[in-house]
């Protein structure tokens, strides 16, 4: 009996949430939690898709009865220049040179490439439809 409590009393109770270092980028994951973890499930907000990098700085929720199953639920940020502070309120999603900004004054899309697909429209009227009106204003008042 005394030998079935020392098992017990042995165990040492893992925290809940902890921090963490990506050593295996992608889904799943490993990571760093004093110890390499392999095979982190990663979770995101529906409709949205993100791999970590190795190196990320993450946040890692333990689920399971004993703690058993991690799932890596987020990522810390990067440190922001005072440039790139973000207002309250507003969202920017970015990966590498590429960034969405949310904000109070609406979209803003930065990057070295924008590649749009599908029916573009402004206000309603199809882009082509939109740049020929365009013209046609530019002609008429150069021709009178």
């Amino acid at each position: 009996m005394w030998t079935a409590n020392r098992k017990r009393e042995g165990r040492t109770e893992e925290c809940a949430a902890d921090q963490g270092i990506v050593t295996l980028g992608g889904d799943p994951a490993a990571v760093y939690l004093g110890g390499e973890r392999r095979w982190v499930s990663l979770y995101t907000p529906g409709g949205y898709q993100w791999r970590p990098k190795a190196g990320d700085k993450v946040l890692v929720v333990k689920a399971g009865d004993h703690r058993e199953l991690p799932c890596l639920v987020g990522k810390r940020p990067d440190a922001l220049s005072e440039e790139d502070e973000l207002p309250p309120g507003s969202v920017r999603i970015h990966s590498g040179a590429g960034v969405v900004l949310l904000d109070e004054e609406g979209v803003t899309v930065k990057g070295g490439k924008v590649a749009l697909k599908g029916d573009i429209r402004i206000n309603g009227q199809e882009l082509e439809a939109y740049i020929q009106d365009i013209v046609y204003q530019v002609l008429s008042s150069i021709l009178g």
